[in-house]
């Protein structure tokens, strides 16, 4: 009877992943999608297609070292109950589902971040045990400073390649734009690559890490693996949730910030992409979000400083410094639902 109600519990977790894979996928599909439909290098219908397969291929074939991170690196899996993966979910689904309603682009990475440390820490407050070491706090450290470098570094790499860019284009005619409409769809592909290789591998971890608290997991020779099973369905998951658009906040990303061109399009997925792919080597869970938003504004003011918005730069910012306190804030009323409910 108790194996039965663990396998319960542990269909339940693996739904409740899913669940937020597929609204990360349709939260932050925006980034992926927002510059290239907004220059009018695809329509919505193939700009949809584009990013889905290119979201799920990059989930099945890269990313693992950031599941391990979101497994290994945050709170320990041995020292926490499984009701804090399923707060931290909860608090990390409801943010998203906050902040695409008011068409705000904020991060996932950082809502499941802020939730299961949120719920971690208010479970050490109410039931106490094996205190301050249920959180990896010198790879937490990392991470962070990592989330936070990470957006300038997008930031100065869409400034400086649209720089080079129309540095090496300026003596080309206008029809210039055509051959950079082709090249943002080469760059749109990378783009989906290594937002599905960040992605997607966080709810890889986690629904890893869960059937190891569970004991329903070993990792075979003491290696970090992630069952293909599990490869599988979050790539299955992000790729569906890119493929209803997460058209809110792209109204935000692709309108409100300035006008985007072809030529800011290549150069801010050029300089995402990279930054994405070297976080997901690292094995660095990232926000895909923040650094898409501060390469669009890196090519921006490439361009014209005074055609980019500050003022809804300003709001963007404030929704991301306030989305870790924010989902640990939620997944702390989570975990203490939970816990007056059994």
């Amino acid at each position: 009877m108790e194996y039965i109600f663990v396998l319960i519990l542990a269909a339940g977790l693996v739904t409740v992943a899913l669940i937020f894979v597929f609204i990360n996928g349709f939260h932050d599909g925006c980034n992926v999608l927002a510059t290239m439909i907004s220059s009018g290098a695809l329509s919505p219908r193939y700009a949809l297609v584009l990013g889905a397969g290119s979201e799920f291929m990059g989930a099945l074939l890269l990313g693992r070292g950031v599941a391990k991170t979101i497994s290994l690196g945050i709170v320990n899996p041995n020292l926490v109950s499984i009701w804090v993966i399923f707060a931290g979910l909860g608090g990390a689904i409801s943010w998203n589902l906050i902040t695409w309603w008011w068409g705000l682009p904020s991060s996932s990475s950082q809502a499941l971040i802020g939730g299961l440390l949120g719920a971690a820490l208010v479970e050490l407050w109410v039931v106490g045990g094996y205190g301050w070491e249920v959180i990896y706090w010198y790879k937490v450290g990392l991470i962070l400073l990592v989330l936070f470098i990470s957006p300038v570094v997008g930031l100065s790499f869409g400034f400086l390649f649209t720089k080079l860019i129309f540095f090496l284009s300026r003596e080309a005619s206008p029809r210039i734009n055509k051959f950079f409409r082709r090249l943002q769809i080469l760059s749109s592909v990378f783009i989906g690559l290594s937002h599905g290789s960040n992605d997607a591998p966080k709810t890889m971890g986690v629904i890893v890490m869960s059937l190891v608290i569970l004991k329903l997991y070993h990792f075979p020779d003491n290696n970090f693996m992630v069952p293909a099973w599990v490869v599988l369905a979050c790539g299955v998951g992000i790729a569906l949730g890119i493929s209803r658009g997460g058209w809110r906040i792209m109204r935000t990303l692709g309108v409100k910030l300035y006008r985007i061109r072809p030529v800011h399009g290549f150069g801010a997925q050029t300089a995402s992409a990279l930054v994405i792919f070297l976080s997901s080597l690292a094995g660095f869970p990232v926000s895909t979000t923040q650094i898409v938003n501060s390469s669009v504004m890196g090519a921006g003011a490439a361009d014209r400083p005074k055609a980019v918005r500050w003022g809804v730069i300003k709001e963007i910012f404030i929704t991301w410094s306030v989305t870790i306190p924010g989902a640990a804030g939620i997944a702390t009323l989570f975990y203490l639902l939970i816990n007056s409910l059994l």
